[in-house]
């Protein structure tokens, strides 16, 4: 009889090892680990606004206009917050995107601006400014491609057999991918160097 029950309750164990059960937890915590990153490497992105503003208001005060705007979008982007639980939500997604397209849109606004001041330019404090900042908007991309590669995995996982068994059983839903929903993202600013432009 206990030689039965282990050679029933054997197969049952090791198909439950095989289904998920343990693989989409882990797919989850990555992706969710991956989305703290973003959320990191905008955080700094959002920290280093406030050292530019400095520094070009020491410099041009006449581009008030262009740094109020880079100011009220990091502002909005700060404001916009996901949790874990959000991940699975399209328009949080989509919102929390949208804030931070619109920081970037002010970013390279501002920056093509000041192209037309060379004495900022030449600036030290400007020249690290945006050492930092492209540094910054590196991160971004890579942890944004981390996250979306383990967001694909975790769904993956969730679609396809055995895992999907593990999937239901935890009552695990898909997550969002992260993608730019501003409709000019993929254009880069126009930088002009002409004494009248």
């Amino acid at each position: 009889m206990r030689v039965l029950r282990i050679g029933i309750l054997l197969p049952a164990l090791l198909a439950l090892a095989a289904c998920g059960i343990n693989s989409v937890p882990r797919a989850e915590e990555t992706a969710q680990a991956r989305w703290a990153d973003v959320e990191a490497a905008y955080q700094r992105r959002a920290d280093l606004i406030p050292n530019l503003e400095a520094t070009v208001r020491g410099f041009a005060d006449q581009e008030s206009e262009v740094l109020t705007q880079v100011t009220e979008a990091r502002s909005q982007a700060t404001r916009v917050n996901l949790d874990a639980g959000d991940l699975t939500d399209p328009a949080a997604m989509e919102q929390f995107a949208e804030a931070q397209g619109e920081l970037s849109g002010a970013l390279s606004r501002l920056l093509v601006t000041f192209e037309a001041y060379p004495e900022l330019r030449s600036s030290e404090l400007f020249l690290n400014f945006q050492s930092q900042l492209e540094g910054t908007e590196n991160r971004i991309n890579i942890a944004i491609r981390d996250y979306n590669e383990a967001v694909r995995d975790y769904n993956t996982r969730l679609r396809t057999f055995p895992e999907a068994i593990g999937g239901t059983l935890r009552g695990s839903e898909e997550m969002e991918l992260y993608e730019a929903v501003s409709e000019d993202a993929e254009i880069a600013p126009e930088v002009d160097f002409s004494q009248d432009g």
